[in-house]
């Protein structure tokens, strides 16, 4: 039975222009990098980059980073002041900024947990919700 998220892993073009993104811009912690590979943590979060061919997906699939509220407004400047594209405009419970990493997969920082996001659905239920 699955016990919970082990790591990520995304493919990158360049591998020194995503670690300056993951590091400088989002703020991870780089662990090591090897001529195919690195790897970074978030808090408790294993974030493996390897040199490969991306091909981020079209839909809405997209991979969400936890923030502090205290912190949010200070990142969304950092992310202006890097010209980094935003994908969406956030319509949901909670602070959030949804962009595009140097190889356009797509990402989203969040204020928030699945709790705050179930309370706001108690409040606004979306169309046909159940609750399991």
């Amino acid at each position: 039975m699955v016990s919970g998220l082990n790591h990520l892993t995304l493919a990158v073009n360049d591998l020194e222009v995503s670690l300056a993104f993951y590091i400088q811009v989002l703020g991870f912690k780089g662990k090591v990098k090897w001529a195919k590979g690195a790897y970074l943590s978030a808090g408790d979060l294993w974030l493996c980059l390897s040199c490969d061919k991306p091909h981020p997906s079209k839909d809405y699939s997209h991979i969400a980073f936890n923030v502090e509220e205290e912190n949010f407004s200070a990142l969304c400047q950092r992310l202006d002041k890097s010209s980094i594209k935003l994908w969406k405009k956030n319509c949901s419970e909670g602070l959030s900024a949804y962009l595009l990493d140097p190889d356009g997969h797509k990402l989203e920082i969040h204020c928030g947990n699945l709790n705050t996001r179930l309370d706001s659905l108690r409040a606004q239920p979306y169309k046909d919700l159940e609750w399991l």
